[in-house]
C-alpha cells in the first residue's frame, strides 16, 4: 500500500497522483488534506510516515509547495528516505541506489504531467543493492 499526504499547497496534485494510482490498480491510504485549507506540513509528513515505519504502508509520497519543508520534515523520521524530486531521473537514482521510501514533490513546482512521469519512475524503479546497502546502513547509523 502507498501512503500519500499534503499540505494544502500540494493538495491538488496529491489528489492528481492519488487518482492516477488507483487507476493503475495501487492500494493508496490518503493522510490528507482533504481541501486547500492551511495547514502544517510536519504534521502530514508525520503521520503519513508513521505508517510507513509501522509497516502498514510499504512507501508513500509527500506534497507540499516546493516538497521542500515536507521532504525536511520526513527525513527526521527515524526509518525514512525521503527524496525530493523534480525529474525522472533522480526518481529513479533516488529508489535504485538510496531505496528511498518517501517521493517528496512541489506541488507548486512541477505540472501534473510531470509530476505522473516521476511517480511511475520512482515505482517502477528497483534498490540495486550491494554496494549502495552499505551506504544505506551507514545513513541508518546517522539517525538519532
Amino acid at each position: 500500500m502507498i501512503a500519500i499526504g499534503s499540505d494544502h499547497g500540494g493538495f491538488e496534485l496529491k489528489e492528481e497522483i492519488k487518482k492516477y494510482l488507483l487507476q493503475k490498480g495501487y492500494e493508496v491510504k490518503d493522510f490528507g488534506v482533504d481541501s486547500p485549507t492551511s495547514v502544517d506540513y510536519p504534521d502530514i509528513a508525520k503521520t503519513t510516515c508513521a505508517s510507513i515505519v509501522s509497516g502498514e504502508c510499504e512507501k508513500g509520497i509527500l506534497v507540499c509547495g516546493t516538497g521542500i519543508g515536507i521532504s525536511i520534515s520526513a527525513n527526521k523520521i527515524h526509518g525514512i528516505r525521503a527524496a525530493l524530486c523534480g525529474d525522472c531521473y533522480s526518481a529513479k537514482m533516488a529508489k535504485e541506489h538510496n531505496n528511498a521510501n518517501v517521493l517528496a514533490l512541489g506541488g507548486r513546482v512541477i505540472g501534473p504531467n510531470l509530476a505522473l512521469e516521476i511517480v511511475e519512475a520512482w515505482l517502477n524503479a528497483e534498490f540495486q543493492g550491494g554496494r549502495h546497502q552499505n551506504r544505506i546502513e551507514k545513513i541508518h547509523m546517522l539517525e538519532c
